[in-house]
């Protein structure tokens, strides 16, 4: 069965590299793409949110270099929504990673037990 899955990693990255080898022991058919090379747009990222339940504010790489450079902590707290889209599309180093969408759902990180279920629910 052909999965409609997109994985969205940043190569050098540890915790993507784990879930890569988790998706291809799984046997999973995804289209992989460069958070950095290809950052989503602000209307994907929209689409993706709409589907989901994460909130925005989740999507943040809280983590990252860029995002401590950028003072985003405090600077989230009073950003509108349109605000928050254009920032995370403006450098994929500022998202969470990797992303992994779905049979409608996005799930930003990479928790293997989230993870099985969005394939499951997929193959049913």
């Amino acid at each position: 069965m052909e999965h409609n899955f997109l994985f969205i990693q940043y190569p050098k990255c540890s915790t993507c590299q784990k879930a890569k080898r988790f998706l291809n022991e799984h046997s999973i058919n995804y289209e992989d793409r460069h958070i950095v090379e290809q950052t989503p747009s602000v209307d994907e990222l929209k689409q993706w949110l709409s589907n989901s339940e994460l909130p925005l504010t989740k999507l943040f790489n809280t983590s990252g270099q860029k995002y401590r450079a950028l003072g985003l902590k405090d600077r989230l707290k009073t950003m509108s929504e349109d605000e928050m889209l254009e920032c995370l599309a403006s450098d994929g180093m500022l998202i969470k990673r990797p992303l992994f969408i779905g049979n409608g759902t996005l799930l930003a990180g990479f928790k293997e037990a989230q993870w099985l279920d969005l394939i499951h629910s997929e193959k049913q």
